[in-house]
């Protein structure tokens, strides 16, 4: 989801993002506890407790006197078939747990305030009140999305996630949302962007966490699951997980590609095994929270040229495709390495009649300064995808047959419920900034094809 405050801030972007990955899984203990489990453990909490004892037995037998770093997970939601992907986190002291959609295309954390009234609906709010930790930086917040608008206070409070608590994180406190921008158990929005792009100018959860070193790698990972083709899916379902501080080998396969030189790079797209021209200098932001994947008109028209019988879509599907279901569409990406396979299921975004099908992708003309596609979950779905705080870059790998087996595999999901802080930081945003913000566009995007590294 791309806040509409990215065209005046794009050439703020920060050159660095975060470490290296590591094969290491989860430690037991280290995560905020989001399922109430029956059945036998699965391979997510057996690696926690394998590597809980290797951590265990080289602290008891090692002299090293280190700082001890840490990685947790977060599980994630699958809402309304595929529509959004949302995780929790806990706000205040005492805690208070709140679900929150996960967005690497933008940077700012916001919650629904108890004073958000019928615009709010009936999801879970922030009481400020509540809290003995809470700041109120009495500072006006207000950020605009495609999808509607929000605005409050910047203010500062405990929060944690996965294990891992920040204090004095700022973030804003939100009491008036538009409608629909929320959509019940969800109470606000975590951006996983830079805080160049943040509204409040407050530094991201993510980056404090990377930046302090409380991870044992300054790095996060992105499982999504599908469910857009199982007719049995409910409005929620297990979405995957975010890894945070590490990479989870058992999802995926081979080794992470990542993007870092734009001399090396090139956005590339082929549509029924015919390649899509792009535009010289064109870039791209990786955006969870973001359902499709939109792009220039003229590409888009390019891209449905390849598939017999498309036609533009009209009424409310304006800027979108029809083609026929019965046509299996084969999509691949390519940002200068790996040709990455788009899921027939998720071109087809859905279906509006017994034989028309409504696609992915879709036409959106963002003008200069801005990226000029926006690759969301239709093709997150089908990778394991890593954001790098150092050196700045966005990595992806394939998904292994555990990942796989994950789609539409349904059971529990997962809640948000408040665990055992087992690393904690301070927010320290208000000091110098360790990173300098460049002002040159060449140095803050992937130009002549390529990629943005937004989150």
């Amino acid at each position: 989801m791309i806040p509409l405050i990215f065209l005046a801030s794009l050439l703020t972007l920060p050159a660095d993002t975060f470490g290296a990955p590591t094969d290491v899984v989860p430690a037991q203990g280290q995560t905020i506890s989001l399922v109430r489990r029956n059945q036998p453990r699965d391979v997510v909490e057996w690696g926690a407790l394998a590597k809980s004892q290797r951590d265990n037995l080289i602290a008891k037998y090692s002299s090293s006197t280190t700082k001890k770093r840490s990685t947790g997970y977060n599980l994630i939601v699958d809402q309304l078939y595929d529509s959004s992907y949302y995780g929790s986190l806990a706000i205040g002291t005492p805690a208070v747990s709140f679900d929150v959609i996960l967005d690497t295309g933008s940077s700012d954390l916001w919650v629904a305030s108890s004073t958000c009234g019928t615009s709010c609906g009936s999801i879970a709010t922030y009481n400020p009140s509540s809290s003995s930790t809470f700041q109120n930086l009495s500072t006006a917040f207000n950020i605009e999305y495609g999808s509607g608008a929000a605005e409050g206070y910047v203010a500062k409070d405990m929060v944690q996630m996965a294990g891992f608590s920040v204090s004095d994180q700022g973030f804003a406190v939100v009491d008036e949302v538009s409608k629909d921008l929320l959509t019940s158990p969800v109470s606000g929005l975590l951006g996983l962007a830079w805080q160049s792009l943040a509204s409040s100018e407050q530094m991201p959860l993510w980056q404090t966490l990377a930046s302090s070193n409380a991870w044992s790698s300054a790095l996060f990972g992105v499982q999504l699951t599908r469910y857009t083709n199982d007719s049995s899916a409910q409005t929620l379902e297990p979405g995957g997980v975010l890894n945070m501080g590490y990479t989870n080998s058992s999802l995926y396969t081979g080794s992470i590609e990542y993007i870092i030189s734009p001399e090396l790079l090139h956005i590339a797209i082929t549509v029924q095994g015919n390649s899509i021209s792009i535009t010289s200098g064109t870039t791209a932001a990786i955006d969870t929270g973001t359902t499709n994947i939109a792009g220039p008109s003229s590409s888009i028209e390019a891209i449905y040229a390849q598939i017999p019988d498309s036609q533009p879509a009209t009424g409310e599907w304006e800027g979108y495709y029809s083609f026929p279901c019965s046509t299996t569409v084969n999509v691949e990406l390519s940002f200068g390495g790996t040709n990455w396979s788009i899921s027939a299921a998720d071109f087809a975004f859905t279906q509006t009649s017994s034989t028309e099908c409504i696609g992915a992708f879709f036409e959106a003309d963002t003008g200069s300064g801005s990226p000029s596609w926006i690759i969301g979950d239709a093709f997150l779905k089908n990778v394991y995808s890593v954001f790098r705080y150092d050196p700045a870059s966005i990595g992806f790998a394939s998904l292994s047959s555990v990942a796989i087996a994950e789609n539409g595999a349904g059971g529990t999901v997962p809640s948000a419920t408040i665990g055992t802080v087992s690393a904690a930081v301070t927010d320290t945003s208000d000091a110098p900034r360790r990173y300098v913000l460049s002002a040159s566009f060449s140095t803050l995007i992937f130009v002549a094809v390529s990629v943005v590294l937004l989150f």
